[in-house]
């Protein structure tokens, strides 16, 4: 059985092994979601399942979510691709180049070549943590956050890229900019970066 801790009466937080866990497992909730689940809210390692309410049948959903059969992992190619033009101008892309060994137009080239899936969302509303990039571009976060990264951020730290959907402090490292709008409150729904959506960057004149 999957480790589960129950938060409040009405959701449980499953607990997994890796990220990559995490994102099968949301696959197979979408496909078979247990009886009166309501949201499945994925993160690094953990995910939120809230149901109508938890705390009456909490041994059947227990034996329901334990009998789920992960399948096993795809491609980030697979499904409905969103497209994301970027102007790589970030004040970071030449740094990434050499903590990468890289050229920037190296850099750049890797960055748009790969196709990334959101495998979880936080930090801010709409902002989506993206895996399945180049390896060689997995780069640390700043030393120090900047204190105002602009909307419309293409970064990298760690293993992920991401988008900031809105002004915010921030530490990862800026490799150019969209005028693509991820977040509006007016859309339904108001975020276009949500867990599952594959993501691909391409790159447009300055």
């Amino acid at each position: 059985m999957r480790a589960t801790r129950a938060v409040g009466d009405r959701a449980f937080l499953v607990e997994v092994d890796s990220l990559d866990e995490v994102e099968r497992l949301r696959r197979a909730l979408a496909d078979r979601p247990p009886t009166g689940m309501t949201e499945c809210v994925p993160a690094a390692r953990t995910l939120l399942l809230r149901y109508v309410d938890a705390g009456t049948g909490r041994a059947a959903l227990l034996s329901e979510l334990d009998e789920i059969e992960v399948p096993a992992p795809s491609p980030a190619s697979e499904g409905e691709e969103l497209r994301v033009p970027v102007r790589y101008d970030g004040a970071d892309l030449d740094e990434v180049a050499e903590l990468t060994g890289l050229t920037s137009a190296e850099v750049v080239a890797r960055h748009t070549a790969a196709r990334y899936r959101v495998a979880f969302c936080g930090f801010a509303p709409g902002f989506g943590y993206l895996v399945g990039g180049d390896p060689v571009l997995r780069v640390p976060r700043l030393p120090s956050p900047r204190v105002r990264v602009p909307a419309g951020a293409v970064a990298v730290a760690d293993e992920f890229s991401a988008v900031y959907p809105r002004e915010s402090p921030g530490g990862w490292r800026l490799l150019g900019h969209t005028q693509l709008p991820l977040w509006d409150a007016q859309r339904d729904p108001p975020a276009l970066l949500t867990p599952g959506t594959v993501v691909r960057f391409e790159e447009v004149a300055s």
